[in-house]
């Protein structure tokens, strides 16, 4: 089955560092392939992405303490998170623009990874 699986979310006191990563079976093709969070109460934000051509792509929120990389051979992706602060707790989402041998390109989701930012 086409899956994408997450690892590495859990608790995390304030300026602590995590890393979550996200791997792609079940014959894709990937193109590109970002992280998504959401907290209770707000918004799904977009806070990373990275092309195939290696471009990245962060939002204001996570500059300089979030970094965003992908292993080809793999097709797995990883996001170092560095300072972590309360307010990044959410559930944090992977995201593939990916196609099959069977389908079209199309967005993938994996099933989110809690990220606890808490003293």
């Amino acid at each position: 089955q086409v899956q994408l699986v997450e690892s590495g979310g859990g608790l995390v006191q304030p300026g602590g560092s995590l890393r979550v990563s996200c791997a792609a079976s079940g014959g894709f093709r990937i193109y590109a392939m970002g992280w998504y969070r959401q907290a209770p109460g707000k918004r799904r934000e977009l806070v990373a992405e990275i092309s195939d051509d290696g471009s990245t792509k962060y939002a204001d929120s996570v500059k300089g303490r979030f970094t965003i990389s992908r292993d080809g051979a793999k097709d797995t992706m990883y996001l170092q998170m560095n300072s972590l602060k309360p307010e990044d707790t959410a559930v944090y989402f992977c995201i593939a623009d990916a196609s099959t041998a069977w389908g079209p390109r199309t967005d993938y989701w994996g099933q989110g990874t809690q990220v606890t930012v808490s003293s």
